[in-house]
């Protein structure tokens, strides 16, 4: 696809088109009662128009969103789209939200963005390069858990197990900032965190993440030291070593493997 660069651009602009300083609506709550999972028409709207656009450019491509589900299930190359990661920063009025765009091929993503339009920062992922606003980023190489800048969206979306397995890792790390969705993923590429881990993430959540992270040197893998996204228990960290450090205080253990970069 060597028109694939342009045409990134070309989404993030549409999804801009739609969201940047629009006027916030209420946001309904998907969860139902009991739990809050909000959505807005600015999710929606967005994620139309992205769609919209992969249509007209690659009509045999399957297309798969967060809010308006799969088409061309068979299809060999998918777009995997969140219109808008962490609108609950949205209708608070942060500027952490994000719009997230991956292409898989056979199932594996291997380009992406991870677009923070309040911010105007734009980070793109391909094979062996991750630019932020044109310009190429790399990760800290850091190998150090000690050294290391730690983040995760929620503290409270470990439960259990987990949550104790999480509390290891943020008590062996330097510092931890929670609260900051994809952003935090973009900010490990660009070189200014070190290591986010999360759990509960969906496939639209953690798609475009794999190429940014993995186009600037660093690794991202599961909990137990592979490459199995789909549960959703996600590690990114700037170095192998460091991957491995944070997997091994996971599961409790001194030694696991590392997935490829």
């Amino acid at each position: 696809m060597p028109d694939l660069l342009p045409f990134l651009h070309q989404l993030s602009a549409t999804a801009r088109g739609v969201t940047l300083g629009a006027a916030v609506p209420g946001a309904d709550n998907k969860a139902g009662e009991g739990g809050y999972d909000p959505v807005t028409e600015l999710d929606r709207g967005a994620e139309r128009a992205l769609r919209a656009a992969i249509e007209a450019a690659f009509p045999d491509d399957g297309i798969e969103g967060e809010e308006y589900g799969l088409v061309r299930p068979d299809a060999r190359r998918r777009w995997l789209l969140d219109p808008v990661d962490g609108t609950r920063a949205l209708i608070c009025g942060l500027p952490s939200w994000t719009t997230l765009v991956a292409l898989l091929e056979d199932g594996e993503p291997v380009a992406g963005f991870i677009d923070a339009p309040a911010l105007d920062e734009l980070m793109i992922g391909l094979p062996g390069r991750t630019t932020l606003n044109g310009e190429e980023v790399r990760v800290s190489g850091c190998t150090n858990l000690a050294d290391a800048r730690l983040s995760s969206t929620d503290p409270y979306l470990f439960d259990g197990a987990e949550a104790e397995a999480f509390e290891r890792v943020r008590r062996a790390a330097r510092l931890t900032r929670f609260g900051y969705d994809a952003l935090a993923y973009a900010r490990l590429a660009a070189g200014h965190l070190d290591l986010v881990i999360e759990n509960k993430l969906h496939r639209h959540d953690w798609a475009a993440l794999v190429p940014v992270v993995r186009g600037a040197g660093g690794v991202i893998g599961d909990w137990h030291g592979g490459s199995d996204f789909e549960p959703g228990s996600i590690v990114a960290a700037a170095s192998s070593k460091l991957y491995e450090a944070a997997v091994a205080l996971l599961q409790g253990t001194s030694r696991t493997s590392s997935p490829s970069n």
